[in-house]
């Protein structure tokens, strides 16, 4: 169990680098606290599921019956990127924030 809470840190942790990622790039940026809460919990989810995958991974194919934390920690973590890079090729958008934007003009 400690594997999965791992792998749902790691993704906490991208949720967290995004955040910083965003701030840092943008000016006058305003933060909505449901939003952001709601993201990192989403960006956890996928990570406990990426250390899941990775953990059946470790044992079937490297014959591993128990995988080290840090080796959750990193799926967990990449586990979110993956999907970010997934959904900007999907979109042929470079980043997600284009998109949120295209979605606001388009409700108006």
């Amino acid at each position: 169990m400690s594997f999965l809470i791992a792998g749902f840190v790691g993704g906490i942790l991208r949720g967290g680098v995004g955040l910083v990622k965003y701030i840092t790039s943008y000016k006058d940026v305003e933060i909505r606290p449901f939003y952001f809460l709601g993201s990192v919990l989403l960006s956890g989810i996928v990570g406990y599921v990426a250390a899941w995958v990775a953990k059946d991974v470790a044992h079937l194919f490297l014959e591993i019956d128990t995988a080290p934390l840090s080796f959750a920690l990193i799926a967990g973590y990449a586990g979110g990127d993956l999907i970010e890079n997934l959904f900007k090729i999907g979109t042929r958008n470079p980043t997600l924030f284009e998109i949120g934007k295209k979605i606001k003009n388009y409700n108006k």
